[in-house]
């Protein structure tokens, strides 16, 4: 039997092509529609047009709908609604489309009296996969048959376009709604598009969703308010959500829930005040129990709460803000902490009293609040499972206000927040716990991150993978890398590489290269990508060999420029580009190991880099390039480097002149340092102590001892700090030139200005001394010295006299050893050289000076010192 045709029962109008913007490059067909009523307007006619052009891409229709009559005699004979539904329903499921629609079609046209309640199953399937296209098509039949829409049929359609990010179509539907329905919107219909808009974090499409809101009144309840607040923190706009805060205390009655959202979006936008108010007027609801719970589980106050209609009356609206960009930064009020009361209470152990901070879980309970009293309601009057659910409201908005503490680095506030938690009954969790130990790592005081974890442990309560790394990153910066290590071996996953930085960036503090090998293989080990941070740690720690305890060969060199070569291959391989930092510390690696052409060739690299592209970092690339080079006795190079500087138009700072006036120490020219002193001082840049030394340094080569100790008096009374690297400046030429006297005066000239001697400065008068023939005095003098560099009155032997028993006089043939492992771990290098020039000193038979006030030739050096002083002061009286 052929197939039999269904006949039009009229002839319909056929609409032009249209095509949407979007969708322009979409083959559309041309769909039979019936005429369009006289009432409906233009706008609502296009509209539906468009809707339907979107349903015609997937199926293709002649301009005769045709209907195959053994497939519908098959199928949809003698079926209800509801099974017509079923089978639509499983045909979407299984995929088949077309037959989907061919059920449709066929449905509507076997069907006199069609109702919305009748395509109620399949929107509902439409609205969860979703599938916008389907529901146009229903739409359309709905349409046909003249069907009126309902609310369920409208806010299926709606979850189903929104869903599908049809939000143009989904104003259209509101339109066509109020229009040619006559069915006006509902509140909730308005909050479906409206979360969708914000999902979607189209903030213009937001703010046509408002305006549509203020323009038919239909008011605001707390799913709206929940979409407002997403938006003010997708548009970091804290005074809109300020405003919204104002509004709903204005006209609604608290709810638990809406409070904890009031508290996410306030800690979300930085302003832990509000947050921590609105927390505690979460707390103070349970307390006059006027508390109820929903079948949802939500907990309001059962103070009526009806959707307050929109007044502009009532002042600026969210509308205004969000199309105000200045209002998007504000300044955050200060940081509110717990009342006085309140803070005696939890240190006495007892509860809160004051502004609704009460403990809960306590039946027939009265607290006092200032001359009244609340009586608290019984727990018993609420469920168990009502109960849990308020105590986990409780905690996370507790969780949020103390994360945000640890934002605000606010570690008194987070710990008295967990006191109020244990005395309102609301059990702290891991995350909880984690919030805690984040405000206490910008303390670094990894002693309270470790009793917060003894206190997770006796709380049978496991900690989070961040509060780990936390912990791990605060041992880091308190130099406890063993705590620091194992923290790290406990992370289950760790997705950032900040906790292994800090622990790199500590092993370059203790000089530990060792550990830091094993550091960056675990990290390979659970392929965790580096960070820039990581490549300039790897820099600093890797970049040099002998440095700085000798000097470099040829054998280094090529060491470095292994390890610099695998570091960028490394970060060539994970798509890492240099920074300033990875650059400078490449740069001084270089410089360290004295490979000045690697230095200049990389030079050229940093300028094209940074120094071009970013000016205000010129500067310090080349004062790091110029410092080496004038290390390295380079100072043709550094004077060339210099002019270039000053070509290309970048500015010298104070470090830039310093350096290039020791650069003429090299070439031994006083005249061209002074000059450079005087363009610093034009510049603005006053000379410091390192500029002293440079010229005392010239004038020394020169021999010109008296020339220099002038200059070194007048830097003394123009204020300068003296140090000791000056005072061996002088101490370096004098033991060449086998000057004692100037040893000595220089000697107890830093005694008096209280600048302690280091191990250089033992060696130059040791050895000034010794190469001049006076044995006993170079021991004498090795003592004092020792003694002042330990302590700064030299007596430190005196008052710690375990030191001469352990250490100096000590039998043992370990003792050397013991002193170097105990007190270089310690880095407390000066005091282990001290100790061990003691020990040297007894070995050869002198007796132990216990002080270095008892030394005669101490005694001896400061009174010609003041000899001299004295001199000079009436030698320039008399001149005067």
């Amino acid at each position: 039997m052929g197939r039999i045709l269904r006949p039009v029962s009229k002839r319909v109008q056929l609409p032009k092509l249209l095509v949407l913007p979007h969708q322009r490059h979409i083959c559309l067909k041309l769909l039979p529609l019936r005429p369009a009523p006289q009432s409906m307007h233009l706008h609502g006619f296009r509209a539906r047009v468009a809707l339907w052009s979107i349903s015609n891409c997937q199926y293709h229709h002649s301009r005769k709908i045709k209907f195959s009559r053994n497939l519908a005699t098959s199928t949809t004979a003698g079926l209800s609604p509801w099974s017509m539904q079923k089978q639509v329903v499983d045909a979407l499921c299984s995929g088949e489309r077309k037959k989907a629609s061919d059920l449709l079609l066929d449905f509507g046209y076997r069907s006199r009296s069609l109702k919305a309640d009748d395509f109620v199953g399949i929107l509902n399937y439409c609205a969860r996969s979703p599938d916008p296209l389907f529901v146009v098509e229903i739409w359309r039949l709905m349409e046909l048959k003249d069907v009126s829409m309902n609310n369920i049929c409208s806010s299926l359609m709606m979850e189903a376009l929104c869903k599908g990010g049809y939000l143009d179509e989904a104003f259209n539907l509101m339109d066509f709604l109020g229009v040619s329905q006559h069915l006006r919107p509902l509140l909730p219909l308005y909050n479906i598009l409206l979360r969708s808009c914000v999902e979607s974090k189209s903030i213009i499409q937001a703010s046509k969703c408002l305006e549509l809101m203020e323009k038919q009144m239909v008011g605001k309840n707390e799913a709206t308010y929940s979409e407002l607040l997403k938006l003010a923190v997708l548009q970091r706009s804290l005074p809109t959500a300020l405003l919204i805060w104002q509004e709903y205390n204005k006209h609604h009655s608290k709810s638990i829930i809406a409070l904890h959202k009031f508290i996410w979006t306030f800690i979300r936008l930085g302003d832990l005040k509000s947050a921590y108010e609105a927390l505690q007027q979460m707390v103070s609801l349970p307390m006059t129990g006027n508390i109820a719970g929903t079948v949802y589980g939500k907990f309001y106050s059962t103070i009526l709460d009806i959707p307050v209609p929109s007044n502009k009356k009532l002042g600026p609206t969210m509308l205004d803000f969000m199309g105000d960009k200045q209002l998007d930064s504000c300044i955050h009020p200060s940081i509110m902490y717990l009342p006085d009361a309140i803070s005696a209470s939890i240190e006495k152990g007892q509860p809160g009293v004051r502004k609704g901070v009460q403990p809960l879980g306590l039946a027939h309970q009265t607290i006092s609040t200032g001359n009244k009293k609340v009586k608290i309601a019984k727990l018993d009057e609420l469920s168990r499972r009502k109960h849990l659910q308020l105590m986990k409201v409780l905690r996370w908005s507790f969780n949020d206000v103390i994360h945000g503490c640890a934002k605000e680095k606010n570690y008194m506030l987070a710990k008295k927040l967990i006191v109020q938690m244990k005395i309102l009954g609301v059990k702290p969790s891991s995350c909880t716990y984690d919030g805690i130990i984040q405000a206490a790592s910008f303390q670094s005081n990894f002693r309270d991150g470790l009793g917060v974890l003894k206190i997770m442990q006796q709380e049978n309560l496991k900690p989070l993978n961040s509060t780990l790394a936390t912990l791990s990153v605060i041992c880091s910066k308190a130099l406890q890398l063993d705590l620091a290590e194992s923290f790290l071996d406990r992370i289950s996953e760790c997705l950032s590489p900040h906790p292994y930085n800090a622990l790199l960036a500590s092993c370059n503090v203790l000089n530990q290269p060792e550990r830091a090998v094993q550091v960056f293989a675990k990290m390979k080990q659970i392929k965790l990508l580096p960070d820039i941070r990581t490549y300039e740690l790897l820099f600093s720690l890797f970049g040099f060999v002998n440095s700085p305890y000798e000097h470099s060969n040829m054998l280094s060199q090529l060491h470095v420029a292994k390890r610099i070569n695998a570091i960028e291959r490394d970060m060539a391989n994970n798509g890492v580009q240099h920074s300033h930092l990875s650059m400078k510390n490449l740069l001084n690696a270089l410089g360290e190991e004295r490979m000045i052409r690697e230095l200049i060739e990389y030079f050229y690299v940093a300028e094209k880099l940074f120094v071009y592209g970013n000016p205000s970092l010129a500067t310090d690339i080349y004062n790091v390039v110029l410092h080496h080079l004038v290390e390295a006795q380079k100072g043709q190079i550094a004077i060339n480097i210099f002019k270039r500087m000053k070509l290309c138009g970048y500015h010298p700072d104070s470090e830039t002149y310093n350096i290039m006036v020791d650069c003429c120490s090299i070439l031994r020219s006083y005249k061209s340092a002074s000059l450079l002193i005087s363009m610093m001082i034009r510049q603005g840049f006053s000379p410091v102590t390192c500029t002293y030394t440079a010229l005392i340094k010239i004038l020394l080569q020169d021999e010109k001892f008296n020339e220099a100790l002038n200059l070194l008096e007048r830097t003394r009374l123009d204020g300068i700090q003296l140090d000791v690297l000056l005072f061996n400046t002088f101490l370096r030429q004098a033991c060449y030139k086998r000057r004692i006297d100037i040893i000595e005066l220089i000697v107890e000239y830093m005694h008096q200005e209280k600048v302690r001697p280091n191990p250089v400065t033992c060696g130059y008068v040791f050895s000034a001394y010794v190469n001049s023939g006076f044995h006993n005095t170079a021991i004498e003098a090795l003592q004092v010295l020792s003694l002042r560099m330990m302590s700064e009155d030299g007596n430190i032997l005196r008052e710690k006299r375990r030191f001469v028993d352990e250490f100096i006089l000590a039998e043992d043939s370990a003792a050397e050893s013991d002193i170097l492992v105990k007190l270089f771990e310690d880095s407390e290098d000066e005091f282990a050289v001290g100790l061990l020039n003691l020990r040297w000193c007894a070995v050869l038979g002198f007796p132990v000076c216990e002080s270095a006030d008892q030394s005669l030739w101490a005694k001896r050096i400061e009174l010609q010192f003041h000899k001299r002083r004295l001199k000079e002061s009436n030698y320039n009286s008399f001149k005067g």
